[in-house]
């Protein structure tokens, strides 16, 4: 299987001194760039199960979601490591297409594999990837909002939770296929916002930034507390899909449930300075395609979070995906 995945990687790319094949690989950075690492597991039937996605569609989201979390520290995602667990039952025709959806993840934005590890496992599939990338500048962190900041997300929230509701439910009567096919690709095969990422990374008005993995409601949480700030948002601003809508309406779901609580979106949250919005909003779709949508604003009390509708009437929301959480 080594040997299948080393020939799979190719001619090393500029950057890698050693690749596949020894006990370590060499990797070489630009001068003056700062080194940023993730990693992220993705284990059977905790994060997919394998009776609605396919060995290509797990080998992309374990690709996808840390190429998220690179994209969300303003960085340029390089070399990735994987670490694979399976069971000795498995066919060499789905390793093969597991990596395959990994290296298609990751090829648009020029990552390659450079070595892993690789172990049966006694229950199910278990594979973590650890992603390299480099930052020539200060990368975006959480802790960096500040009271008065703009709280935006790029692209529109919910469609991984709406996708997922209808893998759940293959059935559901006036969800159109074209809906379906939208939505469930967004849970199978996010889109990490690698771009926007740089891009927004190299905003001066940019001051947290983060991605959206566990839904809004948790996600902003942790940008509020490392920042030690609290925060408002507008329901009623949220971008929300026309397909999320229309699956919302045919499974009879709320739909700010999923816009809020759902997860697995990968789009970007940021803070920025106010009067930089609009230009930011601008900036990010004329050089990406991707729209960014202001959703409320950052406060100094605490770091307790005020969710309101359109009439500025405060309202609970659900709160999104926490491992280990009673």
């Amino acid at each position: 299987m080594i040997r299948r995945v080393r020939e799979a990687a190719g001619h090393a790319p500029p950057g890698v001194k050693v690749a596949i094949g020894d006990d370590a690989a060499v990797l070489a950075l630009a001068p003056g760039a700062v080194l940023v690492a993730t990693t992220d597991l993705v284990i059977e039937d905790v994060h997919f199960r394998r009776s609605s996605a396919s060995p290509a569609d797990v080998g992309w989201k374990a690709m996808a979601v840390n190429l998220s979390d690179i994209a969300a520290m303003g960085a340029e995602p390089r070399w990735a490591l994987v670490g694979l667990a399976l069971p000795d039952s498995t066919e060499v025709d789905a390793v093969d297409a597991l990596y395959a959806g990994m290296r298609e993840a990751a090829a648009p934005h020029g990552v390659v594999i450079v070595g892993g590890d690789t172990s049966t496992s006694p229950g199910g599939w278990m594979i973590c990837v650890t992603l390299l990338g480099e930052h020539a500048g200060s990368p975006r962190l959480r802790s960096g909002a500040r009271p008065g900041d703009a709280v935006a997300v790029t692209g529109t929230l919910g469609r991984s939770a709406a996708g997922l509701a209808l893998l759940q439910a293959p059935t559901a009567a006036g969800v159109g296929e074209d809906t379906r096919a939208e939505l469930t690709r967004a849970h199978l095969r996010p889109a990490a916002r690698v771009a926007e990422g740089r891009w927004l990374g190299a905003q001066p008005g940019v001051h947290a930034m983060m991605d959206l993995s566990d839904g809004l409601a948790t996600d902003l949480g942790h940008v509020c507390r490392e920042s030690g700030a609290g925060a408002r948002v507008a329901l009623d601003l949220l971008p929300v899909a026309p397909a999320t809508r229309e699956a919302a309406r045919g499974l009879g779901q709320d739909v700010l449930d999923w816009a809020t609580g759902g997860g697995e979106d990968y789009e970007l949250l940021l803070t920025c300075e106010p009067g930089a919005v609009d230009s930011l909003a601008r900036g990010l779709l004329a050089t990406t395609g991707t729209r960014l949508t202001a959703i409320g604003r950052i406060e100094s009390s605490g770091d307790a979070i005020t969710y309101v509708d359109a009439h500025g009437q405060p309202v609970t929301v659900r709160a999104g995906y926490a491992h280990f959480h009673e």
